[in-house]
């Protein structure tokens, strides 16, 4: 049995040229903050405009017993792959892994929860 894990990779573009960075200017509405969700493919999120910080948000099926390690790690190379694929280099990548299903519930889920049950 698998379960979806939500990984986030962060890092900043480095030394993007002046054609990288109007490719990314260009592309900049598909890719807000404000609009991101964790997907199989990975949603990218930047604004380049203001400071060079990216941020992946991958949903990967990994099974029951893979570490949360484990599963940033290969959110981590597929963020790793799409920059290399798309030539842009970077710097200073982080990823880290939740499991919703072991989130609590914040006060507004506790009494959505109560109200259904």
């Amino acid at each position: 049995m698998s379960r979806g894990i939500r990984v986030t990779v962060r890092g900043a573009f480095d030394d993007l040229s002046a054609a990288q960075k109007a490719e990314l200017l260009a592309s900049a509405a598909e890719h807000d903050f404000l609009n991101t969700s964790y997907t199989p493919e990975g949603y990218l999120a930047y604004d380049v405009a203001a400071r060079p910080f990216f941020t992946f948000r991958y949903l990967i099926e990994a099974p029951e017993d893979e570490d949360l390690d484990v599963t940033a790690t290969r959110g981590e190379l597929l963020a790793v792959e799409w920059l290399d694929a798309h030539g842009y280099a970077y710097k200073n990548l982080t990823a880290a892994a939740v499991d919703p299903a072991g989130t609590p519930l914040g006060a507004r889920g506790r009494r959505a929860a109560a109200k259904s049950s």
